[in-house]
């Protein structure tokens, strides 16, 4: 007869090297029973902690995408393209890859659609679409709770650069229209309004609010990578007016 080893209650052994500790339960007829050991609940804990330490960069709710830079971020998106008139968040945070998680988070919140997700150096940026505004407002709060954050504690936008060019000369035209293959083109002539933020993604939030608030055109956005840089082209005095919007939206992010 094979003798056998008794262990004090609340303890089991795996092997010869391995312990486990954890409450005994004794299942009723018919019913399973799991036991949540120790080492797991560790597990847990430290993936709850790393997901905690996620900084939040940029936090941009559009509550109606202008048709022009809709129709710019649909040139750019590897998933579900926008539509005039969607809600948007967009969020930016750091590590980079931290931004899958973000996602995963998001998109099992709700029945929102992913625009994009661009993965770099340091930071992870994601795009968020869907035409009810509150859809998009619960995954951004799912997600701020998950990551122990909120809108507040965002990185506040700093303006590197901004700048109104009147009546553009044709070689210089010609050289933005060359690099700038998914916007409009501009036309000698024409005023151009520059901006350049950091975190990159406020330059989403300026170019919505500056083309509600006037007639330009949309030439480039670029809202992933260490800046962002916008560029608007238009008549002077429609140019001036969309300038105007686009830094107001700055400060008012600033200001909250």
């Amino acid at each position: 007869m094979q003798s056998r080893t008794s262990f004090n209650n609340g303890e089991r052994r795996l092997s010869a090297s391995s312990l486990v500790t954890g409450s005994e339960v004794a299942p009723q007829a018919g019913a399973s029973c799991v036991i949540t050991t120790d080492s797991e609940k560790s597990l847990v804990s430290r993936q709850a902690s790393h997901v905690q330490q996620i900084e939040l960069r940029s936090y941009v709710f559009l509550d109606s995408l202008q048709p022009q830079l809709a129709a710019y971020m649909g040139t750019a998106s590897q998933g579900f393209l926008p539509i005039p008139g969607d809600a948007c968040l967009w969020m930016e945070v750091s590590p980079g890859m931290a931004v899958h998680r973000v996602t995963d988070i998001a998109l099992k919140a709700s029945n929102v659609r992913l625009g994009q997700m661009v993965v770099e150096r340091a930071f992870g940026s994601l795009a968020l679409y869907h035409r009810d505004q509150s859809t998009v407002i619960h995954s951004g709060d799912v997600v701020l709770d998950a990551i122990g954050s909120s809108v507040s504690r965002r990185t506040k936008p700093e303006v590197s650069w901004t700048e109104v060019i009147r009546a553009i000369t044709p070689d210089h035209a010609v050289l933005i229209n060359r690099q700038n293959r998914r916007g409009s083109m501009i036309q000698s002539g024409m005023s151009m309004f520059i901006l350049e933020t950091e975190p990159a993604g406020y330059v989403l939030m300026a170019a919505n609010e500056a083309e509600k608030a006037s007639n330009i055109t949309v030439v480039d956005v670029k809202g992933v990578g260490a800046f962002g840089r916008l560029t608007l082209a238009g008549k002077e005095g429609d140019v001036e007016e969309a300038a105007a919007a686009a830094m107001r939206s700055i400060d008012l992010i600033n200001r909250q």
